[in-house]
């Protein structure tokens, strides 16, 4: 049974269409990425520094983990289709608020209300979990996701081209206008997919504990954490380099910042093509070992000398294609645990990815310096992925000895 045979598009009485659901999960990696070419210049508008400035990625990301944590239970109570569209809404006047910030402290509260746009991401994939079992969850998340990837593939490229002809607000008046759309999308198409739980809310917080004392959810979660990780130490990080040591403008630095997206178009394409045959184990472990090869020839192409931005950025390709096997597979895997928790299990294993994530980023923010390079960023990320491994040979490993 597909998501797709069930669907009728701008029919709210059936579940979601797919299109509706790459739209949800892409407008949330928009809100992400669009802006980050402007960083520099955003600096210099609102007078103050880039470790300031970088907390609008660090500090999204931290809210981001904090309010996925709120999301999961309530949609399980309230049903996905009436959180989805609240965030949605919210998301638009905080777009409106950091476009006519005054201060960076007026735009960073803005930046922080802004994540109420994260319910679109979680609950696109606890919608099709709702409807399919693992395997074909796994490959269904892996076919929305590499929809959305188009997004962070164009959205930098789109925003440093806006930020030199416009500047920075111009991006944000894009988030608001695509934000609307989809709202209006989204009210006519979405059709609710969560049989009420029968739990008050209180209760469906009660259920975190059955999760946390899953080492599987533990597993996969932490699996996708690391294997993401190198990513977000990159949105920390990567402006800085391209801009201060690599000279790059803001319009050639969002063409060269999409280079993980291409590689995890693919590597979603790859997740949709083979999870059912492979099993979502495997899937992780080739994900997470490609974002280690990546990773590791960038640091030893550095060491020699050699590093340039072509080389930077390219072999951040081979850490996209990784997150795009990993992360839907470990999604579904942890979604899968207790499936009549996953809207919690969503928020929680998203929540545990992007709380690393904003560790990572403000550490790759802190780490880096003119003097030092781009040295810190790629060590911070070859660890991190390379704890990715470890994350799910411990799952591989319980398996087959409970299976002996």
């Amino acid at each position: 049974m597909s998501l797709s045979s069930k669907s009728r598009f701008l029919d709210r009485a059936t579940p979601p269409h797919i299109f509706t659901l790459i739209l949800l999960a892409g407008v949330s990696a928009l809100s992400m990425n669009i802006f980050l070419p402007s960083l520099p210049s955003m600096t210099i508008y609102f007078q103050t520094n880039y470790s300031m400035m970088q907390l609008s990625v660090a500090g999204y990301l931290g809210a981001n983990a904090i309010l996925q944590i709120l999301i999961g239970p309530i949609s399980d109570k309230l049903g996905r289709r009436p959180v989805i569209l609240g965030g949605l809404a919210v998301f638009l006047i905080a777009t409106l608020g950091c476009i006519y910030a005054s201060n960076v402290i007026v735009f960073l509260t803005f930046r922080m209300v802004q994540t109420a746009v994260v319910a679109t991401m979680v609950l696109s994939r606890a919608v099709v979990r709702d409807m399919v079992p693992t395997n074909e969850a796994a490959s269904m998340i892996g076919y929305v996701t590499m929809g959305m990837t188009v997004v962070p593939m164009l959205g930098p490229a789109l925003g440093g081209i806006l930020d030199q002809a416009f500047g920075w607000q111009s991006s944000f008046w894009i988030l608001f206008l695509v934000g609307l759309l989809i709202l209006i999308i989204t009210w006519a198409d979405l059709g609710e997919t969560k049989k009420n739980s029968g739990l008050s809310l209180s209760q469906q917080f009660r259920e975190y504990p059955e999760l946390l004392a899953s080492p599987r959810f533990w597993g996969y979660s932490l699996s996708s954490a690391c294997s993401s990780g190198a990513f977000f130490a990159y949105l920390g990080g990567a402006p800085f380099v391209a801009t201060d040591i690599f000279g790059l403008t803001p319009s050639e630095m969002g063409l060269f910042f999409g280079a993980p997206a291409v590689g995890y178009f693919f590597g979603n394409y790859f997740s949709g093509r083979f999870s059912v045959r492979f099993g979502i184990n495997r899937m992780i472990l080739w994900g997470c070992t490609t974002c280690v090869f990546g990773t590791g020839m960038s640091v030893m192409i550095f060491f020699l000398g050699l590093g340039s931005a072509e080389s930077f950025f390219g072999l951040m390709t081979f850490v996209g294609f990784g997150n795009g096997l990993a992360i839907p597979n470990a999604t579904s895997g942890a979604l899968s645990v207790r499936p009549h928790l996953a809207g919690t299990a969503s928020g929680l294993s998203g929540a545990i990815m992007l709380g690393g994530g904003a560790g990572l980023s403000a550490l790759a923010g802190a780490l880096i310096g003119t003097d030092s390079g781009a040295f810190p960023l790629l060590w911070l990320m070859f660890v991190t992925t390379s704890l990715g491994i470890f994350a799910i040979s411990a799952v591989i490993y319980r398996e087959r000895r409970l299976n002996v």
